[in-house]
């Protein structure tokens, strides 16, 4: 019997490298893009698979509604697997890494994965809305957002034949460069300097190996780097306390700030802080003495947390915000299939027949890992996210209000053009 090949789809790869004093690298080993790139020997399909040009789709309610909607229910649920422990998911990562899969699904499979992914839009209408989406999300010098894809699959024709539609398609609306390559130690290498080069060398290595039954990587590189608006001075900084979930108390950092947008839904109160010509902001929702956090994420709602961006109140309120920076790290398969797509994971009725097909058997997926990082400081804040799918053969001013970030709470990083969260999560304890 043959043993049972697999497909593996990294997607929206990112670490970030600590911060420093400035914000517009990641230390003296940090090299131009280039240079990683030019030592990429895989054969470039690129002249085969050229992107065509697609018609976009403005950004309206459904696809607003659409957007939140996975945005809490990954949310949430990510804090239900990941209780007592710092949460932080890019909805946007994540949901590129399934949609780019879901070019390659067909029957129930495609089904389940457009129901949770767009709340029952086709995926050819989630394709245009997200083309529409990723082109137009700003990114500047003070503020930037990177995103890069690419497909590389084994070049064994006997092995696997690619369905030319699903790599056009992906090629078509979310740009990404399609390489064959032997999948041997110098595919490695090239997988690597390509991840190098689209991160600005901030990840210089994401394989260390390719396993036999690998046939196929679908990679997508994603970084937020921005400047607050106004950055700290030294005396805006003070010695303060962080009430960890467990009741421990940590000695922490204190950031404080006037800010002029002010959140409150009832159960919980907050700020809004601006990244540099406003394009992005920094969002905290603080639950009430007496609301237990994790009852207040079980209670969000995407129209409640979309309506209480949309209606932050005008008013001063001093924002005492403490420096942090953690990684955080799930496996989101029983997560999903929860969500509703398990058929995807079954490798008996899984449908990816528009992907492609192997002598070996079934496709499949295996296995779905979600990594971030965050680190907000004086200067500002960078963040990133991994997900991978692994597809198988079978000093303060007067002010009105005051929000201390001195225990659990939620916080967002949103595009202010649609108000939607790029990242969300939570600070539960704050370690060195």
């Amino acid at each position: 019997m043959k043993p049972t090949p697999t497909i593996h789809a990294m997607l929206s790869l990112l670490l970030i490298c600590a911060m420093t004093v400035s914000l517009t690298g990641c230390g003296a080993g940090a090299k131009n893009p280039d240079f990683y790139l030019k030592k990429v020997q895989a054969a470039d399909l690129m002249d085969s698979v050229k992107a065509g040009e697609v018609s976009g789709k403005a950004a309206d309610d459904t696809f607003f509604r659409a957007q939140m909607k996975l945005t809490v229910d990954l949310f949430k649920s990510s804090v239900q697997e990941s209780k007592n422990e710092n949460v932080l998911i890019s909805p946007l990562s994540i949901q590129l890494a399934l949609a780019m899969t879901a070019n390659g699904a067909d029957g129930e499979t495609r089904k389940e994965m457009e129901a949770l992914l767009g709340d029952g839009l086709s995926i050819e209408e989630l394709n245009k809305y997200l083309y529409t989406h990723i082109n137009s999300l700003p990114s500047e010098d003070k503020y930037k957002l990177g995103i890069a894809n690419s497909i590389w699959f084994r070049d064994d024709e006997n092995r696997l034949t690619v369905e030319q539609d699903f790599l056009q398609t992906n090629a078509d609306y979310y740009d990404a460069q399609i390489y064959k390559s032997a999948f041997d130690d110098q595919t490695v290498k090239d997988i690597n300097h390509w991840v190098a080069g689209h991160t600005n060398g901030m990840i210089d290595e994401i394989l260390d190996q390719i396993d036999p039954d690998t046939v196929m990587y679908l990679i997508n590189a994603l970084v937020f780097d921005a400047k607050w608006e106004k950055t700290y001075e030294l005396s805006d900084i003070w010695d303060g306390t962080f009430t960890a979930v467990s009741g421990d108390t940590r000695k922490v950092k204190m950031m404080n700030s006037t800010e002029g947008k002010y959140l409150d839904d009832g159960k919980a109160t907050g700020f809004i802080k601006d990244y540099k010509d406003g394009k992005y902001s920094f969002a905290a929702l603080l639950p009430n003495e007496n609301v237990d956090i994790y009852d207040y994420i079980d209670g969000l709602t995407n129209e409640g947390l979309l309506q209480t961006i949309k209606n932050a109140g005008a008013g001063s309120v001093m924002a005492i915000m403490p420096k942090f920076s953690y990684e955080y790290e799930l496996t989101m398969n029983d997560l999903l299939k929860k969500l509703g797509m398990p058929s995807a994971f079954n490798s008996g009725i899984a449908d990816f027949s528009k992907l492609g097909h192997s002598s070996y058997g079934n496709i499949y997926i295996g296995n779905v890992l979600h990594k971030t990082f965050i680190a907000v400081d004086e200067l500002g804040t960078k963040a990133g996210a991994v997900t991978s799918v692994e597809m198988k053969n079978e000093s303060a001013m007067l002010t009105d209000r005051e929000v201390r970030l001195d225990r659990p709470f939620v916080y967002m990083i949103i595009e202010n053009g649609t108000g939607l969260p790029i990242f969300i999560g939570t600070v539960m304890d704050i370690e060195k």
